[in-house]
């Protein structure tokens, strides 16, 4: 993460929310279920689009899950996507039933 990123878990909101410079550049919804979390949705803004914060936004919250000692269920197609692409997660992965 940059100087000017940080990505925080947002119980309330049900969600990981990056900041980048100080302000909401996206986040990442989930659903909290009984020892795993289901990421929902990821949005980031279109005025921070392009700058790799999306893969730094995956990147935090998987971590964070992976340190809750949670499963990670990838319902949302970009989180399912980072995943492929980064096999170190595959321990802690359910993949939702098509």
């Amino acid at each position: 993460m940059s100087e000017g990123t940080r990505v925080v878990r947002n119980d309330d909101e049900n969600r990981y929310e990056l900041y980048a410079d100080g302000k909401l550049a996206g986040f990442a919804e989930f659903a909290p279920g009984e020892g795993e979390t289901v990421f929902t949705h990821t949005e980031i803004g279109d005025e921070f689009a392009g700058r790799g914060l999306a893969k730094v936004l995956a990147a935090a919250a998987l971590d964070d899950v992976v340190a809750r000692a949670e499963t990670i269920v990838p319902s949302c197609p970009f989180i399912a996507g980072y995943l492929r692409k980064n096999d170190g997660y595959a321990d802690h992965v359910r993949w939702p039933s098509r």
